[in-house]
């Protein structure tokens, strides 16, 4: 019957597919946990509570707030965006890979641009497009484009989940600091920030690497179809 012990890990699994809120579902298997190891459900809530308690520094990355609002206010994103505006020249898979260098460095002084319906959709993709479209000669087709879609989506997605706890201050950062502590371990910020770089770099390369083979793949699919 130990075995049971382990239902929150199936109610998290189902609750991540079937698309439930997050936090009600960890709560509630936490609570399922609890109730079929013998834990009662007032001691339960002094468990969470304390817990809440013991991490609440997470949400000092609020204090950051208004330095982040004052760098966007002073222009940074639109410097981002007049600078992949000014590139000339770049393939597809390029624009991919620097769109990430900046994402990632925009993560490192945790600087939002957006994401995906500010940034990636009306400047990224059509950017990325219309230079695939320069470098095929037109040959591209529907399968052609609806990859350009997934990578300039996956060039966003990977700066923002690679970078993000490169800024000391990120909620992440702060978690895993709180939950080192807890265990008795070093819970440096700044010292697993700066962990947190090579994963970064790592990510970058491997995405370049990526970037310059579907380069070759786009053309050497135009030049077939000649």
């Amino acid at each position: 019957m130990e075995w049971i012990k382990l239902i929150g890990i199936v109610i998290i699994i189902l609750g991540f597919i079937l698309k439930f809120d997050t936090i009600a579902t960890v709560v509630v298997a936490g609570l399922v946990t609890a109730l079929v190891s013998g834990i009662s459900f007032t001691e339960f809530l002094t468990i969470l509570g304390e817990a809440f308690t013991n991490q609440r520094f997470v949400t000092l990355f609020f204090l950051t707030l208004p330095m982040i609002g004052l760098s966007e206010t002073f222009g940074l994103k639109e410097q981002a965006i007049r600078f992949i505006e000014k590139i000339k020249g770049l393939s597809t898979g390029g624009l991919f890979t620097v769109y990430q260098a900046i994402r990632e460095l925009s993560g490192f002084f945790s600087i939002r641009l957006g994401g995906h319906p500010q940034f990636v959709r009306p400047l990224i993709y059509p950017m990325a497009e219309a230079a695939a479209e320069s470098d095929t000669d037109g040959k591209l087709d529907e399968d052609d484009v609806e990859k350009i879609k997934a990578r300039a989506s996956a060039a966003d997605n990977y700066g923002n989940f690679f970078a993000q706890n490169t800024f000391a201050g990120s909620a992440g950062i702060q978690l895993i600091s709180a939950t080192l502590i807890d265990l008795g371990l070093n819970g440096n910020q700044s010292s697993l920030a700066i962990a947190s770089i090579p994963i970064a770099v790592i990510a970058l390369v491997l995405a370049a690497i990526f970037n310059w083979r579907f380069d070759r793949q786009l053309r050497k699919k135009a030049k077939a179809k000649k």
